[in-house]
């Protein structure tokens, strides 16, 4: 009898890793969304959820209401795992407004929060905090930002945060618009908590090309995405990442993809986006 228990276990195995096989997550999906749509995002079978600074932990948020938030954080179906927007509008952190005390002592609090929070990514986007005025310096602009970009990392370091440096399109802002740029200057900050974010959206509204996520895949901890032509949740126009998901695969990226797009979706809008893009990357990574 218990020989054949063996056999049958043994004949079974392959069956087995092939199920396993086939339903391999081959990199995690997060999507930026309200904490209300928790369950919506859960159900959907995102494992990860972004929400902004300003919302969750910004050193702006009374005491009070970030206590608030840090009990619906553990109430939380789903991990939140990032927020964006580091920076509000009327912090400079480029070009000649940059108050430096003001911007560490505001990086101090929010790292400190996020810290509380269990965040371990800050997304640096922040188009306007970083919009230069026109004709400005960009040689000055890049080393001054550099210099307190190293500070702003040693503070994040303290607290076990890191920094996802963030390429923006050209209509956010005019200072570090490509992955490219962004990856030098994440190359000369040089710090363990100090990374880059590659946004594909950003990237093909620049043309950028999927190589630029290839020769920068030693700094990149993070992507985001959404559809070109309105910034729709993949799978609602249809658009095709492939080029983008298979220097992903080249570059061994680790971290996970997160939709960025609108928040007016529906349950079963979420639901195919979920369903369309980690097919498109199964059919990348299976091949």
């Amino acid at each position: 009898m218990r020989l054949k228990v063996v056999i049958i276990v043994f004949l079974l195995l392959p069956l087995v890793f092939s199920f396993q096989s086939e339903n391999k997550s081959f990199i995690t999906l997060g999507i930026v969304a309200p904490l209300e749509k928790d369950s919506l995002i859960n159900a959907s079978g995102f494992k990860l959820m972004g929400e902004s600074v300003s919302k969750m932990i910004s050193p702006s948020l009374s005491e009070e209401k970030f206590r608030q938030n840090l009990e619906l954080i553990k109430k939380l179906k789903t991990k939140l795992y990032m927020c964006n927007v580091m920076f509000p509008g009327d912090m400079k952190i480029a070009g000649p407004d940059v108050n430096e005390t003001t911007v560490l002592a505001y990086a101090n609090r929010l790292f400190a929060r996020a810290q509380q929070a269990k965040i371990k990514v800050i997304v640096l986007g922040s188009g306007t905090a970083r919009r230069l005025p026109d004709d400005y310096d960009l040689k000055k602009a890049t080393a001054d930002f550099i210099t307190l970009s190293k500070k702003i990392a040693v503070t994040a370091a303290k607290y076990q945060v890191k920094i996802a440096l963030e390429n923006l399109q050209s209509k956010e802002t005019n200072f570090i618009n490509t992955v490219k740029s962004a990856a030098e200057i994440v190359r000369l900050v040089d710090h363990p908590n100090f990374k880059l974010n590659a946004d594909i959206f950003h990237m093909r509204r620049a043309h950028e090309p999927p190589q630029n996520i290839i020769e920068a895949k030693d700094l990149l901890i993070h992507c985001e995405i959404a559809e070109d032509a309105e910034r729709t949740l993949p799978g609602i126009k249809g658009d095709d990442f492939t080029p983008y998901i298979e220097a992903l695969k080249i570059a061994k990226y680790k971290g996970p993809i997160f939709v960025e797009a609108g928040s007016n979706y529906s349950d079963a809008q979420m639901a195919l986006c979920f369903k369309y893009l980690n097919k498109q990357i199964e059919n990348v990574y299976k091949n």
